[in-house]
């Protein structure tokens, strides 16, 4: 199989509680979901009808099965998930406290998990080199053996060698209880991002990866260092991406939030989606920010991937172009641009 999306890293099982609004010692009950930001992106790109699969670890344990069944169940290949013996799958629980407060609790992660036993000899090469688009975290470099894997895994990807149609994106994914410092972190991410086309992150991200800075700084740094793309989050006025002759914003689509968390991978998963449809860049973007936003409405992350008809609806409703009717914005001129959509 040639994946469209093969993405690598953290996977873990979600327990997320039924009670909404209350601290995590006042909840009486919770659901459990496949979660992990890799994991989701390609559960998200299959929403959108792609051939998705992920490159991770489980605990040898029902958790690792759950994880499995909830991959196939998605429609996500599970062929590179592999079970560790020697650590117990990861679980993440979280406090659902709309509009913007939601706590993560991290276990079976310290000091390792299955996700960062991920070693560079176990790798298929040729399904990473031939992946549409290959997908990677900053938290995937935290620590070995992943990080090596990581880094294996790009150099059998180089920038140079991609066929057109062909992506390779970082996600800069920083988590500081994963690092020892912040200067950590941009060592590993300045190994990783000559092989990268697309990196994508929000403010304090891409801070950690090139420097504090405005979006366009940082979008500029980016871009100096080799990447095609450069997408900043800029939270409440939405997204930019960059490139070397295009200035893109999309701006944000309002919706009432129940649980931010997986609005991300949602987004990514999106974008993903619009790139290999070779839609235009600000097509792109209002796509995968409405995606963002419907997840950011739902309980749950990898459940609450949208289909691309929840997707072109929500747009619709918010005025914006819905992929159906991205020709006219195919001949656009390739200059700076920026879409406004609606900000009601």
């Amino acid at each position: 199989m040639t994946h469209e999306l093969l993405t690598i890293g953290r996977i873990s099982v979600d327990i997320y509680p039924n009670d909404i609004g209350v601290d995590l010692e006042d909840v009486t009950s919770f659901g459990k979901y496949l979660g992990g930001s890799p994991s989701n992106v390609a559960v998200a790109a299959a929403r959108h009808g792609r051939t998705a699969g992920v490159i991770t670890r489980t605990g040898d344990d029902a958790f690792g099965k759950y994880l499995h069944r909830e991959l196939r169940k998605f429609n996500v290949d599970d062929t590179f998930v592999t079970p560790v013996k020697e650590w117990p799958t990861a679980v993440t629980f979280c406090a659902i406290m709309p509009p913007d407060d939601f706590p993560l609790y991290f276990y079976g992660r310290f000091p390792t998990a299955p996700d960062l036993q991920i070693k560079a000899a176990e790798l298929d090469l040729d399904a990473i080199r031939e992946a549409g688009i290959f997908w990677s975290t900053v938290t995937g470099l935290c620590q070995e053996p992943s990080r090596e894997a990581h880094l294996a895994a790009h150099a059998a990807r180089p920038r140079t060698g991609l066929k057109e149609g062909q992506y390779t994106i970082l996600d800069l994914d920083y988590r500081p209880m994963f690092w020892a410092s912040e200067a950590d972190a941009r060592a590993e991410v300045a190994k990783i991002l000559p092989h990268v086309t697309v990196a994508i992150g929000n403010d304090k991200e891409c801070a950690v990866a090139v420097g504090e800075g405005t979006p366009d700084e940082q979008a500029d740094r980016l871009l100096a260092a080799g990447v095609e793309i450069a997408v900043v989050k800029l939270g409440p006025e939405g997204v930019m991406a960059k490139t070397r002759t295009e200035r893109v914003v999309s701006a944000p689509v309002p919706v009432e939030t129940l649980n931010g968390l997986g609005a991300g991978d949602s987004f990514g998963g999106a974008f993903c989606h619009g790139l290999l449809s070779g839609w235009p860049l600000a097509q792109v973007l209002d796509y995968a920010n409405a995606a963002g936003a419907i997840v950011a409405s739902r309980l749950s992350c990898a459940d609450a991937m949208p289909t691309p008809e929840e997707v072109t609806s929500l747009l619709a409703e918010r005025g914006r172009l819905a992929p159906a009717l991205a020709g006219a914005a195919a001949s656009r001129p390739s200059h700076t641009t920026v879409s406004e959509g609606a900000a009601s």
